[in-house]
């Protein structure tokens, strides 16, 4: 390259850089934009069709209706409620919340609290307002902003990326992923081809388009493809159905009965663990890079060992990760096990802990596999990438002894 044009080659270089870097950014927006504006088709729910929704203060109540039996409350209870919004705003009324005696589901209100309503109405009438819950998304509002403020305030640029990737991902999520499960589509298939683009989409935009984003989605990817293998493998040889998810069964009553529940637990399990995949894949590649950055001159095979050696040690922390992430949710079960006495032969049997260890061991596979396969891929589209940074500073050097020799000539 003549000598003239190594400055406009550096400056070409730096713009290739900045646009690989900001790129996603600007993809990502459209792709927000483009998912906020997309129906899912379930607008229209029959149920809620001739209602309102709106918060409500509720202003007494009535619990003569009430029966208490033990612990469990059935019956109903009457409340007076203000409308605080909606079609009948500022309107005062009388609303029912119906206790079926369940302590998981049900719900009693005392004076001052707020709470959503349903409002069934003939033009300008009431004809029935029914309380749902406690109304909570104000609250869910101030402790989202202050999640943001803080990562903004922590990781500066880095965090409002990450806000943007946590967006998309409840965007897809919602808008894309479960109204193609509820039309029937195989779920396998849609959420492999949707957990791969939540992938692309996180990673990129802490990398940008670059070979370090490309070394840790295939990395992530090859992971995630053992672990949707695996999963199909093990759910059919424990014999587990996929009804053992909570509030499954409820679809196949509501209309639903084509929907395949088991393909949608195997799903679930590499879904469920894609986060932790990703996060390994990044830690690795990320470590590759800084070794590769500090020397240069080093071949693939020894980053692909560096790579390997941060692996194994986040390995050890994140498979333990996956455990309590899994199991958090049932220690009151757990608990039972142990106030009945269940023996553990009993317990490792029963279904629900079945497909527990299933998610818990095929997800770990998963990060076990995560590792090399990262290791390998940025170690060798890193230092190629990085043989190409030495010719040109090669080159860079050879320019600047020139400029030397010709200066002294000339002194």
């Amino acid at each position: 390259m003549p000598m003239k044009q190594l400055p406009k080659h550096f400056a070409k270089l730096k713009r290739r850089i900045d646009i690989a870097y900001y790129l996603p950014v600007i993809v990502c927006l459209l792709f927000i934009i483009t998912l906020l504006i997309l129906p899912t088709g379930y607008e229209d729910a029959v149920i809620y069709k001739g209602t309102d929704r709106c918060s409500a203060r509720i202003l007494s109540v009535n619990n003569d209706t009430i029966i208490d039996t033990g612990l469990i409350r059935s019956g109903e209870q009457t409340c007076q409620v203000e409308l605080l919004g909606g079609k009948f705003k500022g309107q005062q009324t009388e609303a029912f919340n119906l206790l079926n005696g369940s302590l998981e589901s049900d719900k009693i209100f005392y004076p001052g609290d707020k709470a959503l309503v349903v409002i069934s109405y003939d033009n300008n009438q009431i004809l029935s307002v029914n309380l749902i819950d406690h109304y909570r998304i104000h609250h869910e509002a101030i402790l989202a902003a202050a999640f943001m403020i803080f990562l903004v305030l922590t990781a500066g640029k880095t965090g409002l990326r990450a806000i943007l990737a946590f967006i998309t991902t409840v965007l897809l999520i919602w808008k894309v992923l479960i109204p193609t499960y509820l039309n029937g589509h195989n779920p396998i298939y849609y959420g492999l081809l949707i957990t791969v683009l939540l992938i692309v989409i996180t990673i990129s935009l802490v990398y940008g388009f670059n070979r370090k984003t490309l070394s840790a989605v295939s990395g992530s990817a090859l992971g995630m493809f053992v672990t949707c293998i695996l999963g199909m493998i093990f759910t059919s040889a424990f014999k587990i159905h996929g009804a053992i998810m909570p509030n499954s069964e409820s679809l196949l009553y509501s209309g639903y009965q084509n929907l395949n529940l088991t393909q949608i637990f195997m799903a679930s399990i590499f879904i469920g663990s894609s986060g932790a995949v990703m996060d390994l894949a990044v830690d690795i590649t990320s470590a590759v890079n800084e070794v590769i950055d500090k020397k240069p001159d080093i071949t693939w095979k020894e980053a692909f060992k560096s790579g390997m050696n941060v692996g194994r040690a986040a390995m050890g922390t994140m498979t333990t990760t996956l455990l309590l992430a899994y199991s958090g949710g049932y220690i009151a079960l757990l608990m039972v096990f142990m106030a009945q006495g269940t023996p553990i032969y009993n317990i490792l049997n029963y279904k629900y802990v079945s497909a527990e260890i299933i998610e818990t061991i095929v997800g770990s596979f998963g990060l076990v596999t995560v590792a090399p396969f990262t290791a390998l891929t940025s170690g060798i589209l890193l230092t190629y990438k990085n043989k190409k940074k030495i010719d040109i500073a090669i080159i860079q050097t050879e320019r600047d002894e020139q400029i030397i020799t010709e200066k002294a000539y000339l002194d």
